[in-house]
């Protein structure tokens, strides 16, 4: 197996992080890469307002989620839990342990590439593991490069070779921190969950009013809760929501907000849950109480009311998304139906079902309850009541289907 090492202070991690990764993982073909936040970096002192090594674990694990390559990318907090200075040939030793037949691979930037001598014992690093830098230009792999190659496989009997970056990204993690802190643009250099997570935490000097959020700030956040694989779904679902709000006559806007939010609590586990409910003052019922799956529109209308602050129609719309009800108001029916019908959703019947959504709302949404119901006692699940109750109530209302 081909393992890549890439550590770094990650404070915070930026998309010229993720680009080296993934030109890393592709050029190298590497089978495995490990992202490395250092505790304390050897070469220079963090600065002063840097956030607590949970906080940078955290979004270093945000950034490797944001590559969707999760066979591939993992986040190590090893040097984290060290005592001490994060020396490489350290960490490189305990791997070579983890793993005695790999092939290792450290990653470094250019610039550290031609100070690797320098480093703390650079013997026992080329011994552990083959040395990869990063050029951002095809020029930097000109006379300097060749130079400090040649130094490292003379003194120390080294592997070396030199990547360029296809798209490098020109951003450093200090100019970030200082755009971070006065409250300038930053978002776009940065992985959009990482900056979702730093604005929701308040790191680097930021003062973001949650409650008060435009729509990028609002998707960075949203984003940020969830796993990346589920983005794809949370932007279909927006886009439709617009369409049908648009079309039907609801506000665009509302719909908007209540579809970047829907899926905002997808990935809690059912303790926390039901610790959002009781904190807020949701009463949960018998199923609710052991059902996870009908939990994430109830903690995620509550996290969009008392957290980003929207109003009572988004609240309901969220808080219905999953189960429907008897009785649903235009913008409920019209997210529940967006979250149905995304332009990702592909299933038998799914492009019928768009169709009739743009022709009678009322009667997609029986055909769309109703194929939930037959869905769910095929897999001998217990059918929520509300479920029951939107059915009746679609059928009173006189959407039949033919």
């Amino acid at each position: 197996m081909k393992i890549g090492i890439y550590g770094g202070t990650f404070n915070p991690p930026h998309l010229g992080h993720l680009a080296a990764a993934r030109a890393a993982v592709e050029q190298l073909g590497l089978d495995r890469l490990l992202l490395i936040p250092a505790a304390i970096p050897p070469h220079k002192a963090l600065p002063g307002d840097t956030p607590s090594r949970e906080h940078r674990l955290e979004m270093t694990r945000k950034m490797a989620d944001a590559m969707l390559l999760p066979r591939v990318v993992q986040v190590s907090g090893m040097e984290l839990e060290r005592e001490g200075k994060s020396y490489t040939a350290d960490t490189l030793q305990a791997l070579r342990e983890q793993y005695p037949g790999d092939e290792l691979w450290l990653l470094v930037g250019t610039d550290m590439f031609l100070t690797l001598h320098q480093w703390w014992a650079p013997e026992r690093i080329c011994a552990l593991a083959n040395i990869c830098a990063f050029g951002r230009r095809p020029e930097d792999g000109g006379d300097p490069f060749t130079a400090q190659k040649a130094l490292l496989e003379r003194e120390y009997g080294a592997r070396v070779e030199l990547i360029t970056l296809p798209d490098p990204v020109d951003v450093s993690s200090t100019q970030l921190r200082r755009a971070l802190a006065a409250g300038e643009e930053a978002g776009s250099l940065l992985p959009v969950p990482v900056y979702g997570y730093i604005l929701m935490n308040g790191l680097y000097g930021t003062h973001a009013d949650l409650k008060h959020l435009e729509l990028p700030e609002l998707r960075a956040c949203s984003y940020s809760m969830v796993q990346q694989k589920r983005v794809a779904h949370i932007r279909g679902t927006e886009e439709e929501a617009m369409r049908l709000a648009a079309h039907w006559g609801a506000d665009v806007k509302l719909a908007q907000r209540a579809a970047i939010l829907h899926d905002c609590t997808k990935y809690l586990e059912l303790d926390e849950h039901k610790a959002i409910c009781e904190k807020y003052g949701v009463e949960l019922d018998e199923l609710e109480q052991r059902a996870v799956k009908l939990l994430h529109s109830k903690t995620g209308a509550c996290i969009a009311k008392y957290v980003f602050g929207e109003p009572d129609e988004v609240y309901w719309a969220i808080f219905w998304h999953t189960t429907g009800k008897a009785d649903m108001t235009l913008l409920e029916k019209v997210l529940y139906m967006a979250d149905y019908i995304e332009p990702n959703r592909d299933f038998d019947g799914v492009e019928e079902l768009r169709a009739l959504a743009y022709s009678d709302l009322d009667r997609a949404m029986l055909t769309g309850v109703e194929a939930t119901i037959e869905d769910m006692l095929r897999r001998g699940n217990p059918i929520h009541t509300n479920t029951l109750q939107a059915q009746a109530w679609f059928r009173r209302s006189g959407a039949t289907l033919t």
